[in-house]
């Protein structure tokens, strides 16, 4: 959830560095989709097949991509080289985070050994451990619980329900959605004769700065060492990462992911949804990982776009599927030819 504010068009465009053809002193209080879009309202277009979409647009101001701002009659149109990138820093400045007095909440739970930096909320409900640290102008909100010797950094929003274990680090300007769970025992276990023991899980998980996790996701801490999630790494919905991860910096990783054990995934990749890892895989940097896919332990996914189960380059995906396709036609053929043969059988003379 956000607040919001008023600005004009021409601070709009002096924000994202842009091109400003028409009215700059109309003020803009909301972001919009085209096709919703009225009066005080910015929305944007980057495809030149929603040009005629966007001409038809009531918003007052539209972003437009470098070389079209004389393709629009709207009072005024801002043109940049990315108008989506465009879109979401206005967004941003218009619709800022949702600011909250600093104080703590009367029904909060504080050790008296953390320590709390005089700029930062914590809401109702929440339970903050011996020895742990909150710094400035971080946002805890109800009902979240910080265990013991946690350390979290500035600027940081951790939504409702959020559970953070015993020695968890966070970095700074990290959001942390609705009942995201961090520090959590690995799950490992070694078989005995009369069952499974449990292995030690005394290692710890370090978000770095500029991370969001959404809702529900679980990041186990290592079972020795540490699991990380790399600055500027996104992590959506319901993801598992697995006691002793390495996570790279700007990884983007879709909902429904899991994670074995010890994999590892460079800066840059690019992970789809529901995507299924062994442990000990190793992702690369460059890597794309198209949704549903299904990587054997020990992998090594190589720069490219990888796809299918088991996970294979694009291309033989693609040829495969095609090959798949034509099995009934395959089968109908071999059914025809099989009795062709059979009928020559018949025309052959017996010895």
């Amino acid at each position: 959830m956000s607040d919001s504010r008023k600005l004009s068009v021409n601070e709009l465009a002096e924000l994202v560095h842009g091109n400003l053809k028409g009215d700059g002193a109309l003020t803009i209080a909301r972001i919009a989709n085209l096709d919703q879009a009225g009066e005080n309202e910015i929305a944007y277009v980057d495809n030149e097949k929603f040009f005629d979409a966007a001409r038809d647009s009531k918003a007052s101001c539209l972003i437009v991509p470098t070389g079209a701002i004389d393709r629009f009659n709207a009072a005024a149109v801002i043109e940049v080289a990315n108008p989506k990138l465009a879109f979401a820093i206005i967004s941003s400045s218009l619709h800022p985070a949702k600011q909250r007095q600093p104080g703590i909440h009367a029904s909060a739970t504080v050790a008296e050994t953390a320590d709390i930096a005089l700029t930062a909320y914590v809401g109702p409900g929440v339970s903050i451990g011996e020895h742990s640290s909150i710094h400035s102008s971080t946002r805890i909100e109800s009902g979240v619980v910080i265990g013991d010797n946690v350390l979290i950094g500035s600027d940081c929003v951790l939504h409702p329900n959020v559970v953070l274990y015993d020695g968890v680090t966070i970095g700074n300007n990290v959001i942390l959605h609705a009942g995201v769970c961090i520090g959590a025992d690995g799950f490992g276990y070694v078989r005995g004769n009369m069952g499974y023991h449990k292995f030690p899980q005394i290692g710890t998980v370090v978000i770095e700065d500029d991370v969001e996790i959404g809702p529900h996701t679980c990041i186990d801490r290592a079972a020795l060492g540490r699991t990380r999630i790399g600055r500027g790494t996104k992590l959506d919905n319901m993801v598992h990462v697995g006691h002793n991860c390495d996570i790279g910096e700007r990884v983007v990783i879709a909902a429904q992911t899991g994670i074995s054990g010890s994999v590892v995934i460079e800066d840059d990749a690019v992970i789809g949804g529901q995507v299924g890892f062994g442990d000990h895989t190793r992702v690369q940097k460059g890597a794309i990982i198209g949704s549903k896919a299904g990587i054997l332990p020990g992998k090594i996914v190589r720069p490219g776009v990888w796809w299918g189960i088991p996970v294979q380059p694009l291309d033989e995906y693609k040829r495969m599927n095609a090959h798949l396709g034509r099995l009934p036609q395959m089968r109908d053929d071999i059914k025809e030819l099989k009795r062709q043969l059979a009928e020559l059988q018949k025309q052959l003379p017996k010895t």
